[in-house]
């Protein structure tokens, strides 16, 4: 288990807005829902487009930046550069996200200054990331994949500003080509890495496992790379068949990565099955059944595979494993700091009283319902299901929207 020290953690009040407005987004992700149809679904609808950047942007790319504020001094052992930037990193991320979110559905012509928006919040964030990771002096596996991840990020917001203007038709550039580097910058080589990097550090912490080894995560962080590189390679040069390479490498990347998850389930030495192992299981289950599709979709081309793969990855995988972890990590920086002082002075609650297990088993339910019917009638191009199934999630986001207050405000 990767050791880690609380010495350095920033304080809750400047990580909790991103916990908040990542919720949020969340519950406006799962009622965007209902304006699909299933029968005009394809990758560059403006719906779509739209959609993808919310929810990235929005929830996963949100929640992840306040997760890292919080991990990555107390992971590297080294205080932040700039703590502080973070009070400016959630609002600039909350004004282009809202920027490209309707850009995309209403007035392309306002793109480029979400974009510009976007960029400036992530590289306020890249920067002061790559600051702090300089006062490292030993590099693990762990600081290493904070650098690899960030540095894609990097990559990933130029080709996306890019893209941008190009969509808004500032500047003459082939989005589609564009397109695929960009996806697998973000997706793969910052929330990929990022999620592997880091499953080391908390899956071991949650649930106390020990005596594992990393050599299934050297293999997957390798090959996550290479592929990423593969493609945006393939989306520069036009080479159909190194693009190809990619993705399938990518697909192997995330098995290797998912035997690794397995190696560190079995050998935790805490067994219950909370809302929080539920989530792991319920997203990496998603995960698995998501490259399968993908896999499919490259042998025989059939869109809504791909588009019910990638809907599973993002609210069935990521989803899952980031609301899973919110139910751990707030009830924690928020009873390490309200409480932590207070230990044989008064009686304070244990972190499962901090838990609303109401709300918190209504979004699991709710939500992994939801998630199921959106991916079959993506699959099978059913509107009306797709409308019953963001029914359920919206329900299952409205509970975590109400569980993520309960914790913040727990006294």
């Amino acid at each position: 288990m990767t050791p880690i020290s609380q010495e350095f953690a920033p304080p809750f009040k400047l990580i909790a807005p991103f916990f908040i407005l990542g919720a949020i987004f969340y519950l406006a992700a799962s009622v965007f829902l209902f304006a699909f149809d299933a029968t005009s679904l394809f990758f560059l609808n403006p719906l779509v487009v739209s959609f993808v950047h919310l929810f990235l942007l929005g929830f996963v790319m949100m929640t992840i930046f306040g997760a890292m504020a919080q991990l990555v001094p107390v992971v590297l052992e080294v205080g932040h550069f700039g703590v502080e930037l973070f009070y400016a990193i959630w609002p600039l991320l909350l004004i282009g996200t809202l920027l490209m979110a309707t850009g995309f559905l209403y007035s392309s012509a306002v793109l480029p200054y979400g974009g510009v928006v976007v960029l400036i919040s992530m590289m306020i964030f890249v920067g002061e990331i790559f600051l702090t990771i300089k006062k490292v002096e030993k590099f693990n596996v762990v600081m290493s994949s904070v650098l690899l991840s960030n540095t894609f990020l990097f990559f990933g917001i130029i080709f996306g500003l890019v893209i941008a203007l190009g969509y808004a038709g500032t500047i003459s550039v082939d989005v589609t080509a564009l397109l695929k580097g960009h996806v697998y910058l973000v997706v793969g080589g910052y929330i990929g890495v990022t999620i592997m990097g880091l499953s080391v550090v908390l899956l071991p912490m949650f649930g106390l496992s020990h005596g594992f080894g990393l050599k299934s995560l050297h293999i997957a962080l390798s090959l996550m790379s290479l592929s990423v590189v593969s493609v945006v390679l393939a989306s520069l040069f036009d080479i159909s068949w190194l693009a190809s390479a990619g993705y399938l490498t990518s697909i192997i990347s995330f098995f290797i990565y998912f035997y690794q998850v397995y190696i560190i389930y079995k050998t935790r030495a805490r067994k219950e099955i909370d809302i929080y192992a539920k989530s792991l299981i319920f997203g990496y289950l998603s995960l698995v059944l998501s490259l399968v599709l993908a896999f499919l979709y490259l042998l025989n081309g059939y869109e809504p595979l791909l588009l019910s793969a990638g809907f599973l990855l993002f609210f069935g995988f990521f989803g899952f494993l980031i609301t899973g972890h919110i139910y751990k990590i707030i009830p924690f920086l928020v009873w390490f700091e309200r409480f932590s002082p207070l230990v044989g002075k008064q009686k304070v609650p244990m972190l499962v009283d901090m838990l609303p297990d109401g709300s918190a088993s209504a979004q699991f339910l709710f939500s992994s319902v939801g998630v199921v019917i959106v991916t079959g009638a993506i699959l099978f191009q059913s509107t009306e299901f797709i409308g019953a199934g963001a029914s359920f999630l919206s329900i299952g986001a409205i509970a975590l929207v109400r569980s993520v207050f309960y914790m913040i405000n727990y006294k």
